[in-house]
């Protein structure tokens, strides 16, 4: 299990993904702490490819810890360093680039809520200026409850 991103903060502090992780997740499965892997480091030794890749869509469009406009998006280095990210918290970061979240050969997108509506519509119609719009895994699923998807739940369509 790898992290996809990392913010920058010990993995104690309230705001590390680690934290939120193993408390949501791991605390609640067996997996083996050698098969536990947070990015805290741009220089890591990954595996060859990664069968399955989670991301989640900011409501900026973001995705990973890559942000609208920022130069980290071009990076072709497979971890990538992200002084200063786009939205809360403002702490700097570590990610998987997006030539990783292409070379698959799975990746699925998890999307939940009303606020991610809009921005999961631009994603899905290819808006290349939102990050998750650029991630292009041979296989790539997005997965949204119904509060984010296009159709409302109180639609009649």
């Amino acid at each position: 299990m790898w992290w996809s991103d990392e913010r920058d903060v010990p993995p104690e502090d309230e705001r590390s993904n680690e934290r939120l992780a193993r408390e949501t997740l791991l605390s609640k499965v067996s997996v083996p702490e050698d098969q536990i892997h947070p990015l805290r480091s741009t220089s890591v030794e990954l595996p060859e490819r990664f069968d399955l890749i989670l991301l989640g869509i900011g409501p900026d469009g973001h995705t990973a810890s890559l942000f609208p406009g920022k130069p980290e998006l071009e990076s072709t280095a497979p971890v990538v360093y992200v002084p200063e990210p786009g939205w809360e918290p403002f702490v700097p970061r570590y990610s998987f680039s997006l030539p990783l979240l292409n070379s698959g050969p799975v990746v699925a997108f998890l999307v939940s809520g009303e606020k991610k509506r809009e921005i999961l519509c631009r994603v899905l119609a290819g808006d290349e200026s939102l990050p998750a719009a650029r991630v292009h895994a041979p296989e790539t699923y997005v997965l949204a409850d119904s509060a984010a998807s296009s159709a409302s739940p109180t639609s009649s369509t």
